[in-house]
């Protein structure tokens, strides 16, 4: 059979099978020595890019750097200039590999990769996928993704899902009449794996909970599930292992890094140690124990054309304490650090922890499918929700019992009942969004 996949990043330049052989050695390294290849590869992108990036040298500015602690993080804020102002000596657009981010953290970011270093980043992703019997040239996809609305755009993602043997559900119209044909596509085709974007998979398994439907015995090839780009609560985790009756895969990543974590055989949620290094750290930029929440910040081992060196990603997470540097375990990814409501006096609460005692509360009698907060104002905020009937009074008080509790007593909440809830041009449901200036 003819390795389509594989076979069209070796015809654009992308070396797989180099990439592949190269996987595989660092993860033959052993744990005695793994503290030792981390280390030296670490120190040497940093002196590559000091000495080949001229954009790198101005942002280390001369600093004394002793120990790697010692060097400063990098913030999406100070990648803001145009990319070929970020390149390293000897590429530029025409022999790297060049994308930017969805912008669903605010701003898209533009970034490169040298061809080797996309090259692992795929090598990454077919190992992974490995781990729960996903060949990615011959198992069958049912992707729920968003799609561009443009004529041209639709139909290059079409043809796309075409060549990499996957069916596409895309994810802007989530009514129950689109649910419904949904489910009937899933009895007709053979899927191996549903791959996308975890609120809508949620929604879709809610639909199929209260058609009292586990999907794997309307489409019996389905193996797995492997959800992206939003957070995965335990709750929803529960209800999709019952619904589809398959396991849940957790992944992620950032594109213009690589794969951070993805869950493996085992359900642990296993961080990238081969191609990245990952650094849970503090307000100060020093790391945190074991166990203890912080940033995630995180060095590119392989990316020559572009440095990306304590590059702080914007997201929280815990390091679990069985963590060793030949297999860092991810025991908790909070959510993005820069989603916080302010409220009155200063008063700063994450975004996520908003968002989380709503859904606890919310969602008990499963009447609301799914939700969005909104901060309107510094003592504000507005709950958007999808449900087949209006919120109880009954509803809304335990909801404020529990923001009180919680966040903040002497908050004014509105609630706006919706058909749909707006997702962004890739899809993602951002669950929390502050809208003040």
């Amino acid at each position: 059979m003819l390795n389509l996949f594989e076979t069209t990043l070796r015809l654009k330049g992308f070396p797989i099978q180099e990439a592949k052989k190269r996987l595989q050695e660092i993860q033959q390294i052993s744990e005695t020595d793994y503290e030792a290849y981390v280390k030296d590869s670490r120190q040497k992108v940093f002196e590559y890019h000091l000495r080949e990036n001229s954009f790198y040298q101005s942002f280390i500015d001369g600093k004394a750097i002793k120990n790697w602690e010692d060097i400063p993080v990098l913030t999406k804020r100070n990648l803001q200039i145009p990319l070929k102002q970020r390149l390293s000596n000897g590429f530029s657009k025409k022999n790297t590999y060049t994308s930017k981010t969805s912008g669903s953290s605010g701003t898209p970011l533009f970034y490169a990769k040298d061809k080797l270093c996309h090259a692992l980043t795929w090598a990454v992703i077919i190992n992974r996928f490995g781990w729960h019997g996903i060949d990615l040239d011959s198992s069958y996809q049912a992707r729920f993704y968003g799609i561009p609305l443009d004529f041209k755009g639709y139909q290059k993602e079409r043809l796309k899902d075409k060549l990499s043997n996957r069916y596409r559900f895309p994810i802007f119209d989530l009514s129950e009449e689109k649910l419904e044909e949904f489910l009937s596509v899933f009895q007709r085709k053979k899927f191996d794996y549903i791959n996308g974007h975890t609120s809508s998979i949620v929604l879709f398994a809610k639909y199929l909970q209260k058609k009292n439907l586990i999907l794997k015995s309307v489409c019996q090839t389905l193996k797995t599930c492997i959800v992206t780009s939003e957070m995965l609560y335990e709750s929803d985790k529960k209800l999709l292992e019952e619904q589809l009756g398959v396991p849940i895969v957790n992944e992620y990543g950032a594109s213009e890094l690589d794969l951070l974590a993805f869950t493996s055989a085992e359900d642990e949620f296993q961080i990238n140690n081969e191609t990245l290094f990952i650094e849970i750290l503090d307000e100060n930029n020093q790391p945190v124990e074991k166990g203890k929440s912080g940033r995630i910040v995180v060095t590119s081992l392989y990316n020559k054309a572009h440095p990306f060196i304590r590059y702080d990603v914007g997201d929280l997470g815990v390091l679990d304490e069985t963590s060793t540097f030949k297999k860092p375990v991810l025991k908790q990814l909070i959510g993005r650090s820069n989603d916080n409501a302010v409220l009155k006096e200063g008063k700063t609460v994450p975004g996520h922890t908003f968002y989380y005692v709503t859904k606890s509360v919310i969602e008990e009698d499963g009447n609301v499918k799914e939700f969005v907060v909104e901060q309107t104002a510094l003592d504000a905020f507005t709950i958007i929700y999808v449900a087949e009937k209006e919120l109880t009074a009954g509803n809304i008080k335990n909801i404020e019992k529990a923001l009180s509790k919680y966040v903040e007593s002497n908050l004014n909440i509105t609630y706006k009942h919706v058909t749909l809830l707006k997702r962004n041009q890739s899809g993602k449901l951002k669950q929390f969004v502050s809208k003040l200036s």
